[in-house]
């Protein structure tokens, strides 16, 4: 998968926005006021950091050599993500668990403006 490839999935869910509060080449996708995903625009390969659960974050990173704790965020919970070599179902999956947990963590209110907008 490509940056716009990724984007464009991303951007495709309920409530998410994009914004560069780091640089200029670190972009943040959030769902409502939370991060769940961050790209490196400018490095190669390609990498993404996403949340997902403890234990399956041990797992892909025993597994996957592109998987590993996030620098500069919590290592338990992020993941830093090179996109070269893995298959795309797996990377949407990554995706797709970053954007669930970080949205059941909103508050009530917050999930609601988000599903009702």
């Amino acid at each position: 998968m490509n940056a716009n490839e990724i984007l464009d999935y991303c951007l495709a869910k309920k409530g998410v926005t994009e914004s560069f509060p780091f640089d200029n080449e670190t972009l943040v996708l959030k769902v409502g006021t939370k991060m769940f995903l961050l790209m490196a625009l400018e490095k190669q390969p390609l990498g993404i950091n996403v949340k997902t659960d403890p234990e399956w974050s041990a797992e892909l990173r025993e597994q996957y050599p592109q998987i590993t704790g996030a620098y500069h965020m919590n290592k338990i919970h992020w993941n830093s993500v090179l996109v070269d070599g893995l298959k795309k179902d797996l990377i949407l999956k990554l995706i797709d668990q970053s954007y669930d947990l970080v949205f059941s963590s909103l508050t009530k209110k917050g999930k609601e403006e988000i599903l009702n907008c």
